[in-house]
């Protein structure tokens, strides 16, 4: 090599780094690919990227290749190195030239361009893979030779080399996922995807109209009570039942007779035929086993019974939307009968609100496995029926009994989560 120049020989130094951070950087790019973005890029055709999901699916072949390629290249960068060294200062040339080298490939062929690739990873595997492919195509021996040894030895170990590399998600794998992709996923469909993630948590009793809430029609009230009650009732879907709702008899569609009321044309008999019969749900089912059930048996609301078979409350198909898209109005402002804001930053809530709707309209953690309503987390935590003005701190949030009203709390007032070093036990 002594016809060679310094200089030409330097320029081909140059170029076995440059091989040798396209190994490095390509190996940590392939690796941290997105496997289910690559996916669904082969699926639109991209070729870069059926090239990468084919050498994927054998990682062992992959990495060896990369590796004999890389570890060849080092191998010429060292021997090169320590000749060019040689060139100038003899022996102590080859331990300067050593000691620089070191130096070189860990920062321009390891750690740049894998630092580059790990931020990069699409950038540069896609490209990348199409130059592999037909490198491992042409040094298959190399590679399978090198496989062989490389996993024989991890047999030993129990590793099994072909467990598939694109493993399948958990429900909070899933829901981590769509939490992390803030960038490229509005607000909006984020909290829709949860909300569909969500729904084998929550329960027809988490999201019901409590029993002494239901607005029905009573058929042992007056005739014309009960027109009156149809023209002014702002629901298309009501219960009916005689003199209490444990007496349900069934449901009206009133747009099946709304120009009949309109008309004064009505009769009781003609109520009473389009009464459809009731339909009731265990209070434990999952919202997405309750919104198949809705479908299939074309239903919009049922009634929701506990373990003994006495109601509890009511859910509707809008309940359960809500639970997915958000409240159709979620301004605290407008929650006038449940949640009313105050000047001072304070809310005056209802004792039978929700826990997870005041959640949901204040972003609040109230925890939510419990009681189902503000009044029951009061009582469960007083084990008592408490005095107006009792003040209690619950989760960090001051709550304060404003009126109590047939033996539970009626009104509340709430106040925003405190500093945890001014929070007291």
């Amino acid at each position: 090599m002594d016809e060679y120049s310094i200089g030409t020989l330097f320029i081909v130094l140059f170029v076995l780094f440059l091989f040798s951070a396209f190994f490095s950087g390509s190996e940590t790019a392939l690796m941290a690919l997105n496997r289910y973005r690559l996916r669904h890029l082969a699926n639109d055709g991209h070729k870069g990227a059926k090239q990468a999901q084919k050498l994927l699916k054998n990682p062992d072949r992959l990495i060896g290749l990369i590796l004999l390629g890389n570890n060849v290249v080092n191998i010429l960068i060292a021997q090169l190195s320590a000749y060019i060294g040689y060139r100038f200062h003899g022996e102590l040339g080859i331990a300067i030239a050593t000691f620089i080298l070191i130096f070189a490939i860990l920062i321009f062929a390891e750690l740049t361009p894998k630092t580059l690739a790990a931020l990069h990873s699409e950038k540069i595997a896609l490209p990348a893979a199409r130059v592999y492919k037909p490198m491992l195509d042409i040094l298959y021996p190399f590679v399978w030779v090198t496989n062989f040894f490389s996993n024989s030895l991890l047999r030993l170990f129990g590793v099994d080399v072909k467990e598939s590399t694109l493993t399948t998600l958990s429900h909070d794998e899933l829901r981590t996922a769509v939490n992390d992709e803030g960038t490229t996923i509005s607000t909006e469909h984020q909290k829709m995807l949860l909300g569909v993630l969500d729904l084998e948590r929550v329960t027809a009793e988490d999201i019901m109209i409590p029993k002494n809430e239901i607005i029905g029609i009573d058929l042992e009230d007056d005739w014309d009570d009960i027109v009156t009650q149809l023209k002014n009732i702002s629901y298309t879907r009501v219960p009916v039942y005689r003199n209490n709702i444990d007496n349900v008899v069934g449901f009206l569609h009133l747009r099946k007779f709304i120009l009949k009321i309109l008309d004064k044309d009505l009769e009781r008999e003609d109520l009473e035929k389009v009464i459809r019969e009731p339909y009731f749900i265990p209070e434990r089912t999952n919202l997405k086993k309750l919104l198949f059930e809705f479908q299939g048996n074309k239903r919009r609301l049922s009634l929701v019974v506990d373990e003994f078979g006495d109601i509890q409350g009511m859910v509707t198909l809008e309940d359960l939307l809500e639970e997915i898209v958000g409240e159709f109005t979620n301004d605290p402002a407008t929650y006038d009968v449940e949640i009313h804001p105050q000047k001072d930053g304070t809310y005056v809530v209802d004792g039978g609100t929700h826990v997870r709707d005041i959640n949901k309209a204040l972003a609040w953690q109230l925890h939510a496995d419990g009681p189902k309503t503000i009044n029951g987390l009061i009582l469960e935590h007083f084990q008592s029926i408490p005095e107006p003005g009792t003040s209690v701190l619950i989760d960090g949030y001051p709550i304060e009994v404003v009126q109590i009203q047939n033996n539970a709390v009626r009104t509340v007032r709430m106040s925003p989560r405190l500093p945890q070093h001014e929070q007291v036990a």
